[in-house]
């Protein structure tokens, strides 16, 4: 009877002990990166020999990491960097809406647990470096099955449609089709499906029109999903989605640089779908994204699909609404330019390839100069030891091998960043190795330039070194305004986005 009640009392005080976060599942990640991430031998990395990869997982590959106890301490590199253990929640390669599911139900459940430490149990084998592992929540993307025959769209207006009606037709087909039934790869297989598209019809359109719908269809899917969403149909979304296009018609028809994916004078194909200059084209987000989609398709309305409907109502709406002036933005005249973008000069207009995104860019906390990002860091408490990585925490009082710490809790909200400091590791000491309290660099209110009329800031962001490379840009735009529902009824508005104290997207002309 005693026996049975010690080991009561014992399960009891590990429950009790028991009072820190799991680790969350976690995302293998490497921005503009290779399709595979290698990951390497225990032993290798604990006898410090030259790394050779055992094998690879798959961008965007779902693990729960742990820490591998070897002689008392957790297995790191020589900086202190820790190589972790894993296992693997989804294979991206073998994804399918029901593994996304269960990828959804696991990420709630890790963030529900409470432990004593983030030792792994058993003998791992292999391990990854934290260093590529980041916790990310969003689950793959899945566009709803098909209904009907989803034959080609029969879009086929007059002139000034034509293209849309190619666009759309595209969309409608088996190839648009087939390049979204795999999570990844979803860049290349698009490009495919336009090839194989392109192929079948060329009797059925002209050579030069149907190349320039699947410009036009690659540039509005750019200035789309680049653009906030959440603005809808509102007259400030629909003209930063004009001024993306614009940056892309200026890199394809003006400078064509490689390196800014411009393969031959016109190619809006390779300018717009380029990952170094617009993110949204990784092969990670491009997996938890509809940007690849064919969510042009005549099945996806409210009235066809109650499910779903909402979103692609909306989203094709946006489409719509920025067609005309995007068309006219690609294959127009210096004439057409100037009447969507009246008020600037055509030389200042034809120079502008970059834009600033504030919200979007480089946090910063300079009100919070204790507050540190941590790609990776073993933090201990006596024999027990815990992951802190892809994360923020405030950097307390130091003690002997590092410093006491608290949890960092941000969210990006659209008026500002919300800020809560929470201790969940009481106790644990972070290695001081990972800590460098460095004052940050090119850190601004809102990411703008001093001398701007500001109160109560609430968000600050880096700025890239081009930012002062060329000159800030107002740019006016006369929009057809239906509200971010894209239900209200239209109405003729003015609006202004840019200049140099817009805090959300600020157009540079002149970036070399």
């Amino acid at each position: 009877m005693k026996a049975i009640l010690f080991l009561f009392l014992m399960l009891l005080s590990a429950q009790l002990l028991a009072d820190i976060p799991a680790t969350p599942v976690m995302t293998l990640y490497k921005f503009n990166g290779g399709t595979e991430i290698p990951y390497y031998r225990v032993d290798d990395v604990a006898s410090s020999a030259k790394l050779q990869p055992a094998g690879t997982l798959a961008q965007g590959t779902a693990v729960i990491p742990c820490l591998v106890i070897r002689a008392g301490r957790p297995l790191t590199n020589r900086r202190g960097t820790p190589f972790v253990a894993f296992q693997v929640v989804m294979d991206p390669g073998a994804a399918t809406p029901a593994t996304a599911d269960r990828f959804k139900q696991t990420v709630e459940q890790r963030q529900k647990m409470r432990v004593l430490n983030h030792h792994c149990e058993g003998d791992p084998k292999h391990v990854l470096d934290i260093r590529k592992l980041f916790a990310k929540r969003r689950t793959p993307f899945f566009e709803p099955p098909t209904t009907g025959d989803n034959a080609l769209s029969k879009h086929t207006g007059g002139d000034d449609k034509a293209l849309d009606g190619i666009v759309r037709a595209f969309h409608n087909s088996p190839q648009c089709r087939q390049a979204n039934q795999k999570v990844t790869a979803r860049r290349d297989s698009l490009r495919l499906a336009w090839d194989g598209f392109i192929a079948d019809n060329h009797r059925r359109w002209p050579d030069k029109a149907l190349t320039q719908a699947k410009h036009l269809d690659y540039t509005l899917r750019t200035a789309l999903f680049e653009g906030h969403l959440d603005r809808g149909c509102n007259a400030y979304g629909s003209c930063e989605r004009n001024i993306i296009a614009l940056s892309i018609r200026n890199r394809a028809r003006g400078s064509c640089l490689k390196r800014q994916g411009c393969r031959s004078p016109g190619d809006f194909q390779g300018v717009s779908s380029i990952v170094s200059q617009y993110n949204i084209w990784d092969e990670y987000l491009t997996q938890i994204s509809g940007l690849t989609t064919c969510f042009l398709r005549d099945d996806l309305t409210s009235a066809t699909n109650p499910d779903t409907g909402a979103y692609y109502d909306r989203l094709q709406a946006m489409y719509a609404q920025n067609l005309p002036d995007v068309q006219r933005i690609l294959f127009g005249t210096d004439h057409d330019l100037q009447v969507i973008f009246p008020g600037n000069s055509l030389t200042d207009l034809k120079r502008l390839r970059h834009y600033y995104h504030a919200p979007a860019m480089g946090k910063c906390f300079p009100d919070h100069r204790r507050i540190e990002y941590i790609s990776g860091a073993v933090a201990s408490k006596g024999k027990d030891f815990i992951l802190i990585a892809s994360t923020r925490i405030h950097v307390d009082k130091s003690t002997d091998g590092g410093y006491f710490f608290r949890a960092v809790d941000l969210a990006a909200k659209d008026d500002g960043d919300q800020i809560d400091i929470v201790d969940r590791y009481p106790g644990f000491v972070v290695d001081g190795r990972k800590i460098q309290l460095k004052k940050p660099s090119r850190c601004y209110p809102y990411g703008i330039p001093r001398g701007c009329d500001l109160e109560n800031v609430t968000r600050y962001r880096k700025t890239p070194g081009w930012l002062k490379a060329g000159k800030p840009l107002a740019l006016e735009c006369h929009i057809r305004d239906s509200g971010e529902s894209c239900r209200r009824p239209a109405a003729t508005r003015m609006v202004e986005v840019g200049g140099v104290c817009d805090v959300e997207m600020r157009p540079v002309t002149g970036v070399h």
